[in-house]
């Protein structure tokens, strides 16, 4: 549940451009959920990094060739994960944007940790003493693959998730947080569309996960 100072993201902000969408999900907080018994273990990490795909004329997004069982997740309802698998080994996660049947989503590219840090260590299989430094901290969610990693995020967990239901186990919140400049470059290791500014980072942040 989230705190007393938060409040998870209605599922009207994901019905919008996914460009306006990235830029208002900078400095929110992705929380993932799980259960123990009686009781609830939660992750948690402020986004820092987003990359924009969008539809039609999008050549790199995953929805360019039109509606299959793969991606319809991408056409709606927004608000909903849309994980995918990648390179045999990485889980990438993903946002639905904008109004049901018209595709487009925001890639979660890096987060600042905040909560459940050890977890994620043992998850990502880094040791705890390199948990003091920011360099060894980067190492658990500065990259699509990592973060998934450890927040245990997989396609067949999470594919469809709502983020916007109060017994999610996946949610954005908002706390106040207010990021400083908002930096946009091209988005990093695709071919097709590449010249688009669709990356969109928090500049100064130490968890971006490329310069």
């Amino acid at each position: 549940m989230p705190g007393k100072r938060e409040h998870i993201l209605p599922q009207s902000f994901y019905a919008r451009d996914p460009r306006i969408v990235a830029r208002d999900l900078l400095g929110k907080i992705l929380v993932r959920t799980s259960s123990q018994g009686a009781t609830k273990r939660r992750l948690a990490g402020r986004i820092v990094e987003l990359e924009v795909y969008l539809g039609e004329g999008d050549l790199a997004a995953h929805s360019a060739a039109g509606r299959t069982e793969r991606n319809q997740v991408l056409f709606g309802p927004p608000g909903h994960a849309y994980v995918y698998f990648i390179y045999g080994m990485y889980y990438c996660l993903n946002f639905s944007c904008m109004p049901e049947g018209n595709a487009g989503c925001v890639l979660l590219r890096a987060l600042e940790p905040l909560e459940g840090i050890e977890t994620m260590a043992k998850a990502r299989g880094i040791s705890e003493d390199r948990l003091g430094s920011t360099s060894g901290l980067r190492l658990l969610t500065s990259g699509p693959g990592r973060l998934c990693q450890a927040l245990g995020i997989t396609r067949t967990g999470f594919n469809a998730e709502a983020l916007y239901k109060r017994d999610s186990r996946l949610q954005i919140v908002e706390d106040g947080f207010t990021p400083g400049e908002v930096r946009t470059t091209m988005r990093v290791g695709i071919t097709k569309s590449a010249e688009m500014p669709l990356r969109y980072i928090i500049a100064q942040n130490p968890f971006v996960s490329r310069g």
